[in-house]
């Protein structure tokens, strides 16, 4: 809209046009003649109407002199040709009969401090006598010359200026000069005096100065054309709108040039272009219907006379012809620009349109083979499930983590890369991008993503929903500030003393996270990964069990029956391995792990030991049954626990490592055993001042409704 207006108010000014002002010649206050001569500015009579002092003109007696040029008389101001004609005393020889008359050189006036020139279009080069004239420049070049032949016969040239060589000859001269010098040769034999000088061109073919004047009279005064020169510095105020402001070079031979500049009349127009308001409409032009003038120029056949005849208006040429030429180039420029600006922004309109189209398209393809529709099924199957599970945009998620950028990851791994993000209502979220999806297996990840999305667990990290929109599903998850506790457990500093009453609160609830995805629900939710880096801590450094990537919804009437192999090598179940078959007492030898790994302090696979000792489960069970269980214990745990308080920690754990899965306890019995020892524990004193917020484990377990399906997560049905 703004575009629209400013191109209005451009065109209206455009066509808006003032009539020029009434024409004159000098500068207001100023005489503009002096006897018969008009005197236009930049010349002016008097100090303060000429533009600078090499342009005043004296008026003495009516005629007018040009007082810093040698006091030269004016006779004619050209300010279409930017010359003036002075009238300057005839350079010749004064003694004709001297004995040197063979040869005599005559030096014109210098013009070298002086804004003017000797023209060299407005001016010819004139010999009378017999013999040889040369003109040469001021380092002694030929610019031109002529010879003449003097006979007894009579020509009849003596009135027409018509110099054909015999006695006179004529020619031009190729540069503008700021002095010359004119050398004569006489003829052996030859009688009489020559005279060499420069004369206006108008005058000579005019007939208004005759040659044979110079002989006649030895004071004759000869017109001579001169250019006069405004140098850059030179402030100049053209007419507006009826002239233009140019810069010319005039060559001056040798390479060497001298600029000036001019104000140059449009046609239809009179009066004087060097003032600002010198210039109105001929009367004719303003009499044609689009003031537009053309002329018509007949030249007499022996080239001396001409004159303007035919006058004729012609189409945009008008008192305000430049005006509204102007206008009409305007209204043409902003109608194309417009009518271009137009088309690109159709284009990109367009563009942009097929390209969102296209987008939405995909979009849907990829919801749809990412089983949108079997997930709108099961809210149309149970309307309890609407607004539980979130489904998320994919523009939602790329403007959450800048479109994914790589300085929003979290970190990687085998099945994806997780990115922290900013939700729009200012929640920090971690969002799993997958590699690869099975597509034989998304009814399995949609019923996983319905129930984990129901999933309400102090202790158990929150999944906020999914996305189906993208060539992979991905999920999005409450964002746990602190790290795992793997990075906290094996990076331990003196600023930050794990102690062992930390140690036990996030055991006691990881056990009592994992007993109520155990035992919540009628579909037990075993977890298949549990090892210290799924162990997220919160901003208060609670436990929070996360990726349920490899986990499995199994119900009562099904068998736990595998076919591939699930888990971490360290914390793997041996029984699991050897029979493929996953129970709820796997996740509790996983947990006592863990739970060894937390009393030690040590990895649970060791790259630098051997043996026995490489493996963390192993080289506890041994020192365990050896009586030295407590020389492997880490030595804050051993100066903050008593020995039987570490010992029955010890025996718990050995209990969850049983290598047959019937004789290990549940996972809700180990919650129970765990927060009976913690407590009872009392803290030491060198404990760190971090004091995490101790509660009293909820089981109270949520009931969802019976399924006879096996559901399989969405990373299980990942493939590397």
């Amino acid at each position: 809209m703004k575009l629209l207006q400013a191109c209005y108010l451009l065109i209206f000014l455009s066509l808006s046009s003032t009539s020029p002002a009434i024409a004159k010649f000098a500068k207001t206050g100023c005489n503009d003649t002096c006897g018969n001569v008009t005197i236009p500015y930049p010349f002016g009579i008097g100090p303060d109407c000429s533009i600078n002092p090499w342009f005043n003109v004296d008026c003495n007696s009516s005629t007018p002199y040009l007082s810093a040029l040698n006091h030269l008389e004016l006779l004619r101001v050209d300010l279409n040709n930017q010359t003036v004609v002075v009238g300057s005393q005839t350079p010749r020889i004064s003694d004709c009969q001297s004995p040197d008359k063979n040869s005599s050189q005559i030096t014109s006036i210098d013009l070298h401090t002086t804004p003017f020139l000797f023209c060299s279009y407005h001016n010819r080069f004139v010999f009378n006598g017999c013999g040889n004239a040369v003109m040469m420049d001021k380092n002694g070049g030929v610019l031109t010359g002529c010879s003449t032949t003097c006979r007894n016969e009579t020509v009849g040239h003596e009135r027409n200026n018509h110099c054909f060589g015999l006695s006179c000859c004529q020619t031009i001269f190729p540069y503008f000069l700021k002095s010359y010098s004119i050398n004569l040769m006489g003829l052996d034999g030859d009688e009489g005096c020559g005279y060499a000088f420069l004369v206006d061109d108008d005058s000579y073919l005019k007939g208004t100065f005759y040659v044979q004047s110079v002989a006649a009279n030895a004071a004759a005064s000869v017109p001579m054309s001169l250019m006069w020169t405004l140098p850059r510095s030179t402030a100049l105020n053209c007419c507006r709108g009826a002239a233009d402001h140019m810069k010319v070079d005039l060559d001056t031979g040798n390479g060497t040039s001298v600029e000036t500049q001019r104000c140059l009349r449009h046609i239809g127009y009179k009066g004087n272009p060097y003032l600002l308001d010198g210039c109105e409409v001929i009367e004719d032009c303003a009499s044609c219907p689009y003031s537009s003038c053309n002329y018509d120029i007949i030249y007499g056949g022996d080239g001396s006379s001409v004159k303007i005849i035919n006058f004729t208006c012609g189409p945009d040429r008008s008192p305000t012809s430049f005006g509204r030429k102007s206008s009409m180039g305007v209204i043409l420029g902003v109608s194309i620009s417009v009518g271009i600006f137009f088309l690109v922004a159709s284009i990109y309109a367009l563009y942009k349109w097929i390209k969102k189209t296209k987008e939405r398209r995909q979009r849907k393809r990829f919801f749809k083979r990412n089983g949108g529709l079997l997930l709108k099924q099961q809210e149309e199957a149970d309307p309890s499930l609407v607004g539980k599970t979130i489904l998320f945009t994919s523009h939602e998620l790329a403007k959450a983590t800048d479109n994914f950028n790589e300085n929003r990851i979290l970190g990687r791994g085998g099945q994806g890369t997780v990115y922290k993000g900013m939700l729009v209502d200012g929640r920090i979220v971690a969002i799993k991008k997958s590699k690869v999806v099975d597509e034989s297996q998304l009814e399995q990840f949609i019923n996983e993503v319905v129930i984990l999305s129901q999933v309400n667990h102090r202790n158990v990290v929150k999944l906020l929903g999914c996305c189906l929109e993208t060539d992979v599903p991905l999920l999005v998850s409450e964002f746990i500030p602190n790290g795992t506790l793997y990075d906290v457990l094996h990076n331990i500093s003196d600023e930050f003393p794990f102690s062992l009453n930390m140690r036990l609160q996030i055991a006691t609830e990881v056990a009592g996270a994992l007993a109520y995805l155990h035992s919540a629900t009628s579909i037990p939710i075993y977890h298949r990964d549990i090892k210290t880096t799924n162990i997220l801590l919160d901003d208060r450094y609670r436990a929070k069990v996360s990726d349920f990537g490899t986990s499995r919804f199994v119900s009562t009437e099904q068998s736990h029956l595998t076919t591939l192999v699930k888990g971490t090598f360290g914390y793997f179940d041996p029984e699991y391995f050897q029979s493929s078959q996953f129970t709820e007492k796997s996740d509790v030898y996983s947990f006592g792990v863990v739970l060894v790994e937390l009393l030690t302090g040590e990895k649970p696979i060791s790259l630098t030991s051997f043996g026995e000792h490489r493996s963390l489960t192993t080289h506890f069970m041994l020192a365990m049954e050896e009586g030295r269980v407590m020389s492997i214990f880490d030595a804050l745990v051993l100066k903050e626990g008593t020995r039987d308080e570490l010992l029955t920690i010890a025996n718990l754990a050995m209990r969850c490592l049983n290598l047959k899965g019937r004789y290990r306890p549940t996972m809700k019995e180990v919650a129970i055993e765990l927060e009976n020892i913690r407590t009872s524990h009392i803290p030491s004193t060198v404990e760190t001042n971090i004091k995490p917020t101790i509660y009293e484990d909820d089981l109270s377990f949520k009931t969802f409704s019976e399924t006879s399906s096996t559901f399989l997560s969405f990373n299980d049905s990942i493939s590397q």
